[in-house]
């Protein structure tokens, strides 16, 4: 089934109100939906595809002074605001493992016929025993099509659960050992395809047990603020340097 296209131009009903302010002054976030339109202005992107689980389909908790708008949309909202006729559609689906989404999403994905696609996949295949290798592949065959399709592959690489503190002592050495090896096969992978991976697992917040949500896995409108700041920061300085390597030949 072809996916249907969000709407657009968004509207973002919590854009100006008092009590997201402390969203807009958070020096992890950004000033506001304006400022990430603007800094995301000249990218040549039309046509967006969301793929994954639970972290693009935006699951989140609220969290007083900030919007409740998942950073899937946020990217969504901030292309879609200069850009007339742009078109999206979020495929992501939560608690799908990697085999999964690749064989439910991707050719779904690949009929929308996008620039563009924003990718979280892996996390859950993380929270148990994994070959790394197996891994790879199966994430290479989910990225690798979207990618030889013309499409620019953004990965997010996801915040450090395992060392904030939420996750039991006996479980958290494992989770940190498997977190980390799944976000150096993404990040290699995504680099090999001249992808963006945004190294979210390294932010400073990474580990912040103010980013999660009430499950103590998924984050909170706070954590997905903060992890949009850190795409759209990362996509600007990936064309900033693309822009530079055009100038100088």
């Amino acid at each position: 089934m072809t996916p249907h296209p969000h709407p657009t131009p968004l509207q973002d009903p919590t854009a100006d109100r008092p009590d997201v302010a402390a969203e807009f002054s958070d020096p992890h976030c950004l000033p506001g939906p304006d400022a990430a339109a603007e800094l995301l202005r000249g990218l040549p992107w039309n046509r967006l595809a969301v793929l994954g689980d639970s972290v693009t389909a935006g699951v989140m908790d609220p969290l007083p002074g900030y919007r409740p708008r998942s950073f899937a949309d946020r990217f969504t909202d901030a292309l879609a605001a200069t850009r007339p006729g742009f078109a999206a559609v979020n495929l992501a689906t939560p608690h799908l493992l990697l085999d999964q989404i690749r064989d439910r999403q991707l050719v779904p994905a690949l009929e929308f016929e996008p620039d563009v696609v924003m990718v979280s996949a892996g996390g859950n295949d993380a929270f148990r025993s994994f070959d790394p290798d197996t891994l790879r592949a199966n994430l290479a065959s989910l990225l690798t099509p979207l990618a030889e399709s013309g499409a620019r592959v953004i990965t997010i690489g996801l915040f450090d659960l395992a060392r904030s503190g939420l996750v039991p002592p006996e479980h958290a050495v494992g989770m940190a050992r498997r977190f980390d090896a799944l976000d150096r096969v993404t990040a290699d992978l995504t680099r090999t395809l001249d992808g963006i991976h945004v190294d979210a697992h390294h932010h400073p917040l990474a580990a912040d047990p103010g980013l999660y949500a009430a499950d103590r896995v998924h984050a909170n409108a706070r954590g997905h603020a903060v992890a949009f700041a850190a795409i759209a920061t990362a996509v600007a300085r990936d064309a900033e340097r693309r822009a530079g390597l055009g100038a100088t030949g």
